[in-house]
């Protein structure tokens, strides 16, 4: 079932002198783990900001097209009630922690839909234990670290039970070790809770691995879209300048060199175990 379908949308932004996303069609169903990704500058952030009402409802401008969201038409339906529906965790967690604790800053969406105190309470301490970061209730987060901020960003968003988890570059301010970690509590809430969830990276030796499908975006088109190993082997991926995974790459000067592995690999590990699969081919 699909939980987002867009057809034929296209936006400008106010004043712009052409579109930011054009003619884009693309199909989301329910628990994928979707990574966007393209150029920067080539219209992610503002497809995500479609997702959930920011566009048109916040930046104004023109939306053409019908894009469908949790059974919402986005252009009929107000943010507040999107917010229900979509999560969106920012690229700088900085942007979207204010208060002066952890808890609070959870607690904030939920305070604001109105909801009982009981469950609210509820609601965050089942946030703070999906993520981690049960022990941190009490900080203050601009005391916390970079990968612990992000962390306290996907609570505030996972508190309010979304079908959707939109993330836009969470990595991008933390070092390997760090966005490993975000994307392993990413993974196991798309994983245990069946949460959809559209991450925008360019980090995709770390990210590939989760993925069960791929959208890449250019000057504001969709230019692939389809399963991980389809893309990355794609001429069009590495003309555009994707960050195809090492190992898919290392694939491509194998089979060249005519050495053939039985599937395309997406990470080290598993490249790894193809290899030794062809050596105990070769022994036999």
């Amino acid at each position: 079932m699909a939980v987002i379908e867009a057809k034929s949308i296209t936006y400008t932004y106010p004043g712009g002198m052409k579109p930011s996303i054009e003619d884009v069609s693309i199909t989301i169903e329910s628990g994928e783990f979707v990574i966007l990704t393209g150029p920067s500058g080539c219209g992610k952030t503002t497809l995500c900001r479609c997702f959930n009402g920011l566009i048109p409802h916040f930046y104004g401008g023109k939306l053409e097209g019908d894009l469908v969201v949790a059974s919402l038409k986005v252009s009929e339906h107000p943010i507040y009630e999107l917010a229900r529906h979509v999560g969106l965790v920012f690229q700088n967690p900085e942007n979207q922690l204010f208060a002066l604790s952890v808890e609070k800053d959870v607690a904030f969406g939920l305070e604001n839909l109105g909801m009982p105190r009981d469950e609210i309470k509820k609601r965050v301490d089942w946030a703070l234990q999906m993520t981690g970061i049960k022990d941190l209730r009490e900080r203050a987060p601009h005391e916390l670290s970079g990968g612990q901020q992000q962390r306290v960003a996907i609570s505030c968003v996972l508190a309010m039970q979304p079908e959707v988890m939109v993330l836009d570059e969470p990595t991008s301010f933390l070092d390997p070790v760090g966005a490993q970690k975000i994307f392993e509590v990413v993974n196991d809430l798309n994983k245990k809770l069946g949460i959809t969830v559209v991450l925008v990276e360019h980090r995709l030796d770390l990210a590939s691995q989760y993925a069960n499908h791929v959208i890449v975006v250019d000057e504001g088109k969709i230019v692939l879209d389809g399963e991980p190993r389809e893309v990355f082997t794609s001429e069009t991926a590495r003309l555009i300048g994707v960050g195809i995974p090492k190992a898919t790459k290392l694939y491509q000067v194998l089979k060249e060199n005519g050495i053939r592995l039985s599937r395309v690999p997406v990470t080290s590990w598993e490249t790894s175990q193809l290899l030794q699969e062809v050596l105990r081919h070769d022994r036999g």
